[in-house]
């Protein structure tokens, strides 16, 4: 009792010296702690900030691995387009085996640009502004990561692109891929294909990439020992009991 009283004592007085500024409204609003301490929009922005950052950090460094792609939850598979090319190249003497070497390449592509995807997803969420950051934090288990997928995914797909391409040279799919379709559209009464390996497989990285940072965003949001730092306990806490 004693501390709800001082609860509304400090939300009184707070709103008295606002004189009804919305910014002002907003943080005294935000949030009032166990402690009876204000939670900001700051705080807030701050503490999303950080489990993002922490489940890209963890997601890029799993994704990154030998074989956390091609062995893991999120395997590139080779699109329609390209396994109708190596499903006819089987009897081809020297293409026998493409289709299994081209989802290899693929997705050892993947792995080698998550290595760069870690630095370019957080920027992208240092330069977000959290105006609905209450909303965000009061959200589903994955509202955050909506949110950032939403916000950033074309400044992520434009900056990521350029990091496939590299990669799946660095592997040389591309090459193989070439000498593939190559190969294949000389095939007498076939539909000539060409489709963009580089946009697919940088679609398919993103989407494995946002997968796991949603992963550990809910786990983040259910599992108070999942919480790295001080702020996001802070944070975390009101979502615990709203």
């Amino acid at each position: 009792m004693i501390r709800l009283v001082k609860n509304l004592m400090f939300v009184m007085v707070m709103l008295s010296l606002s004189a009804c500024n919305p910014g002002d409204l907003d943080k005294v609003l935000g949030a009032v702690l166990e402690d009876g301490s204000a939670l900001t929009d700051a705080q807030v922005g701050g503490g999303l900030k950080e489990a993002l950052t922490q489940g890209i950090g963890k997601g890029a460094d799993r994704l990154s691995m030998k074989d956390g792609f091609l062995r893991g939850a999120y395997k590139i598979l080779l699109p329609e387009e390209v396994q109708k090319v190596t499903s006819r190249l089987q009897n081809v003497p020297g293409f026998t085996s493409v289709e299994n070497k081209m989802l290899e390449l693929v997705n050892r592509g993947a792995e080698d640009a998550a290595k760069k995807a870690k630095p370019i997803f957080v920027s992208a969420i240092k330069q977000m502004t959290f105006r609905d950051a209450m909303g965000i934090l009061m959200g589903g288990n994955n509202a955050a990561t909506d949110y950032l997928k939403k916000a950033t995914h074309s400044k992520l797909y434009a900056a990521f692109k350029p990091e496939i391409v590299k990669s799946l040279d660095k592997v040389n799919a591309t090459g193989t891929w070439k000498k593939a379709m190559t190969t294949y559209n000389k095939i007498p009464l076939v539909n000539k294909v060409n489709p963009d390996l580089d946009d697919y497989v940088t679609n398919q990285a993103l989407s494995g990439l946002f997968k796991m940072v949603a992963k550990e965003e809910t786990n983040i949001r259910k599992n108070p020992t999942a919480r790295a730092t001080d702020l996001m306990k802070k944070v975390f806490a009101k979502q615990d009991n709203k």
